[in-house]
């Protein structure tokens, strides 16, 4: 594992290279150093060593692609995964896909016809691709949906399976995990097309042809045919607890014969997507953009997965299987990526605190010492 950090570094030096200037290079490095703080609150505001009006700029005006940082992170990625599989049977790639919020209030003039309603909550909604893969976790790709009577979630997460790497999809078993909102006839057949297994949720009340709906079902993994689809699934339900302790019935469909728990074992593992938007919004600050440009927001959001990405790597070389802290695995990620950043960190607090030092008869020296 400690050969991810070496990869890495070498990847982190690659992107910063293809800053145009030294000073958006130290602008990326003060950008991800505030993400990697792992407090939710990656704001320019709090950037000790860079301005807000800095960070802005860089953010929402100046030419750097961000295509390329995708590019060569999705290379890396892919790179890292392959190395992993072992001859015999393939593996399985988990293919989650699920739609999640990002909260926001107030008006937005650059991209107001983004922020929409959707399940009682105002905000952006990304649509987002999640790929699990044995201990990898890797937030893959994700799409704006626009609101009602626009591409709806299922079509847009039907074209963002369509355009995962063919290195990836001949390597392993894909099987594709989604919710209810995914459950439609045209994204299954969409998936049978491409030869894909899936596991769907599904509403109580979805109709089969002859009339009854599935809640009316009373023995897991049944056959059935839906009203619409002109291909038989297995359905199957299991009990689902919330953080309230309330257990909730969910129903499950695969689109190939299988037993009723595996079905059920299938469907859980979708909510491993969950736990990542938790993190994601309220340790790297996913959901905090306050940028007024569309550009601003998409690096926001890029940068934001990159920052997870690097603490992730540093967890599977520094702690697997060891149980995951996220705060310390994002501090370790931030010493070893970009250490002179913390060092400089370190010295403005320092600077900071000298005179509360010398006002106890404390003095500070600080020198540099002879390598």
């Amino acid at each position: 594992m400690q050969t991810i950090l070496a990869h890495a570094h070498s990847l982190m030096y690659t992107i910063l290279a293809l800053m145009p200037s030294h000073y958006q290079r130290d602008s990326l490095e003060a950008m991800l150093g505030l993400f990697l703080e792992a407090e939710g609150k990656p704001l320019p505001h709090y950037s000790k060593t860079k301005s807000e009006s800095a960070l802005s700029r860089f953010l929402n005006h100046y030419n750097w692609s961000t295509r390329k940082i995708i590019s060569h992170l999705r290379a890396f990625v892919i790179e890292l995964i392959l190395k992993q599989c072992t001859l015999g049977r393939k593996p399985f790639l988990q293919v989650i896909i699920d739609i999640t919020t990002l909260e926001k209030t107030g008006k937005f003039k650059a991209f107001n016809h983004l922020i929409t309603f959707f399940n009682h909550k105002r905000g952006l909604h990304l649509v987002v691709l999640y790929l699990v893969v044995g201990q990898w976790r890797i937030p893959w790709n994700f799409r704006v949906w626009r609101g009602k009577g626009t591409t709806t979630p299922a079509q847009l997460a039907l074209k963002m399976v369509r355009r995962l790497p063919k290195k990836l999809t001949l390597t392993f078993q894909v099987k594709i995990l989604a919710d209810t909102a995914f459950g439609t006839v045209e994204f299954i057949h969409g998936i049978r097309q491409l030869k894909y297994h899936a596991i769907l949720g599904i509403g109580c009340n979805r109709k089969l042809v002859d009339g009854r709906s599935v809640k009316h079902l009373y023995h897991r993994g049944q056959q059935v045919r839906l009203v619409g689809l002109d291909v038989t699934v297995s359905v199957s339900w299991y009990y689902f607890k919330t953080d309230k302790g309330v257990f909730l019935k969910r129903y499950v469909i695969s689109t190939t014969p299988l037993k009723a728990c595996t079905i059920n074992w299938w469907g859980k593992r979708r909510w491993q997507i969950e736990g990542w938007f938790k993190t994601a919004k309220h340790r790297f600050g996913l959901d905090k953009f306050g940028q007024c440009t569309l550009l601003g927001i998409y690096r926001w959001l890029i940068l934001s997965l990159t920052a997870f990405l690097l603490a992730h790597w540093t967890y599977l070389a520094r702690y697997y299987p060891h149980t995951l802290d996220w705060g310390q695995a994002a501090f370790l990620a931030l010493s070893t990526f970009f250490p002179v950043l913390l060092l400089s960190l370190l010295l403005l607090d320092i600077e900071r605190l000298r005179p509360l030092a010398l006002s106890h008869g404390i003095d500070i020296t600080i020198s540099r010492c002879k390598m």
